[in-house]
């Protein structure tokens, strides 16, 4: 499989946004995907936002195993960044982002109370890469209200401030990857979990590298999802099992490779096969 290379050009934009408008925040929210929290962290974040307070939000928690997203909160947390694991979609876990952000800021807002300001409004811009869950985390932050708050000085006008229900707005930027992907791994991961369209990809063979992870990772899952007696040494032999167990055949019981891998792709993503980490600190 060719290595994976994806860079509109939008992309390089947001990039030069997020620098230039860096400077209206207090603090950075970035969002990784708690399947794969190495490779679904875009590596040019740590360097355009150097020294903000960042809180890191490890979205789809509840796709992840707990004990592992655990062990990767230990790691990356520290004086300047704040970790924990969240639900984007029904909510769980965003209660928790008012008291990180304080606790960021707590030398910041108490000079601000000092100086006689009482309501405080704290301003993070989010960022993250595609399809890391930026837009639920938004909407449920704000109940769906993307008001704009007014423009602020030399904020690009497309740029908009969301009001939350807890005093904090939100500056959107749109999902952002990085120029080119040095380890084949990490465009694996990012392709198993959609965060690379599909349209790019040969999906058939990012079925079949699915398929070689899960058999070495968590081959029970799959025994007990598709009801197989057991695995095969071969990955296409138990691909061929799947897809018969599915009804993925044409006629002359030939396999239909790409049915087969869609419907795997679209229940891993969705969690069918249960609580996955593909990565580990």
């Amino acid at each position: 499989m060719a290595a994976i290379n994806w860079f509109p050009g939008h992309m390089a934009k947001t990039r030069r946004e997020i620098q230039e408008n860096l400077k209206f925040v207090d603090a950075v929210i970035e969002i990784r995907d708690a399947r794969i929290v190495k490779s679904s962290k875009n590596p040019e974040v740590d360097d355009i936002c150097k020294k903000k307070p960042r809180i890191i939000l490890l979205n789809k928690g509840d796709l992840a195993e707990d004990k592992v997203t655990k062990a990767w909160i230990e790691k990356l947390s520290n004086d300047l960044t704040k970790v924990t694991a969240v639900n984007s979609l029904n909510g769980k876990g965003l209660n928790n982002i008012k008291n990180l952000l304080n606790d960021l800021l707590k030398e910041k807002h108490d000079r601000l109370k000092a100086k006689g300001l009482i309501n405080i409004i704290t301003r993070v811009m989010v960022v993250g890469i595609p399809n890391v869950g930026k837009s639920s985390f938004i909407n449920r932050m704000s109940k769906n209200n993307r008001a704009k708050v007014g423009d602020k000085p030399g904020v690009t006008r497309s740029k908009q401030w969301i009001k939350t229900k807890i005093g904090i707005e939100l500056m959107d930027t749109p999902g952002v990857l990085w120029p080119k992907f040095e380890d084949e791994e990490v465009g694996l991961n990012l392709a198993f979990t959609g965060a690379i369209k599909d349209e790019i990809m040969d999906i058939e063979t990012l079925a079949f590298r699915l398929i070689e992870r899960l058999q070495n990772e968590y081959p029970e899952r799959l025994i007990e999802r598709y009801k197989l007696g057991n695995l095969s040494q071969e990955t296409i032999e138990n691909m061929d099992n799947i897809a018969r167990k599915r009804g993925a055949v044409i006629s002359g019981g030939n396999i239909d490779y790409n049915r087969v891998s869609v419907m795997l792709l679209d229940e891993f993503r969705g969690g069918k096969l249960g609580s996955i980490s593909l990565e580990r600190p």
